[in-house]
């Protein structure tokens, strides 16, 4: 009797089905983010604590009626509508819309003939650059008692070098039609040396290269100015005209120092407004339902420009 020996094939070892793609990945994913979330805690707890809750706790203020004494009283939306149909809010906003159409094209065209003249080879230029940003870190009180003596209508200095050559200077902060261009004219004297700043740092990115190509050929100095710096200069000019409406939007400083919001409110802006109905009428409600306003207004405007560069800066 034979015996045959069966030789069995060779089997595989069993392997379990490999582990989807997203359950092994998602413990890494997670820990990046703790990562970065404990490297941005330094900035997100002082962010939270001193921005965020607080436009929050206005938000709830500006739901009742309080005048910071006694306990609040539920209104709704009641305060919203009250501003929206009171005089002196719509004007408030008409005399801030009013400033930011004279400060921000005046700021902007000035810090650009500032920055261009700086940008070139002339003696003394990095002793003007620091002369020209001076003012930007100078106090805004400071700045706006300066310029309510130099415009002073009887002693002021303007007055006099006006009156040296004949013409007969306006009552400035004194007169209702002057008082805002007042306030405009030391507004854009505060801020071009940072307007100058920013611009001169785009002008130093944009490749010499392109001028002088542009110069070979034949273009001129306006040419090359519209055709190759202002293209390239689009970036910093969209930062400069985004942080200029936001900050012109909350003037305040430099109108409270000089006109308090007077001649007859001529220069009551909506920061003042809320300070007002804050600390002089009691109606905290109210003030907070505005500065919600005002933060719904400069955010649409911003999303606005945000959504608008595509079409015109140039980031190549």
């Amino acid at each position: 009797m034979t015996q045959t020996a069966v030789i069995a094939e060779p089997t595989a070892p069993a392997t379990s089905a490999p582990p989807k793609p997203g359950k092994r990945k998602r413990p890494k994913r997670w820990r990046y983010a703790g990562t970065v979330l404990l490297f941005l805690l330094p900035s997100a707890i002082p962010l939270a604590l001193f921005t965020l809750y607080p436009m929050v706790g206005a938000f709830w203020v500006s739901l009742h009626e309080w005048n910071l004494l006694s306990p609040m009283q539920w209104v709704g939306f009641q305060n919203y509508l009250d501003l929206l149909g009171d005089e002196r809010t719509l004007r408030a906003f008409g005399n801030t819309l009013y400033y930011l159409l004279g400060y921000l094209p005046l700021v902007y065209v000035g810090g650009l003939l500032l920055a261009l003249a700086l940008n070139t080879k002339i003696a003394g230029r990095n002793l003007l650059r620091g002369f020209y940003f001076l003012p930007v870190v100078t106090s805004w009180i400071v700045v706006a008692l300066m310029w309510r003596w130099l415009l002073n209508p009887s002693v002021g200095v303007v007055n006099q070098v006006l009156a040296w050559v004949g013409v007969d200077g306006p009552g400035w902060w004194t007169d209702p039609a002057w008082a805002m261009p007042s306030i405009i004219l030391a507004s854009v004297w505060k801020d071009l040396g940072f307007v100058m700043i920013i611009l001169l740092a785009g002008l130093q990115a944009i490749p010499q290269d392109l001028n002088e190509a542009a110069t070979v050929d034949g273009a001129g100095c306006w040419r090359r100015l519209v055709s190759i710096t202002l293209p390239m200069l689009s970036p910093s000019t969209f930062f400069v005209v985004v942080i200029s409406l936001i900050n012109g939007f909350q003037v305040f400083d430099q109108a409270y120092a000089m006109t308090g919001g007077g001649p007859a409110g001529a220069t009551e802006v909506v920061v003042m407004r809320v300070y007002d109905l804050t600390f002089r009428y009691g109606s905290a409600g109210e003030a907070s339902a505005l500065s919600w306003m005002l933060f719904a207004v400069v955010l649409a405007i911003t999303v606005v420009q945000i959504r608008a560069q595509k079409k015109w800066v140039n980031y190549a």
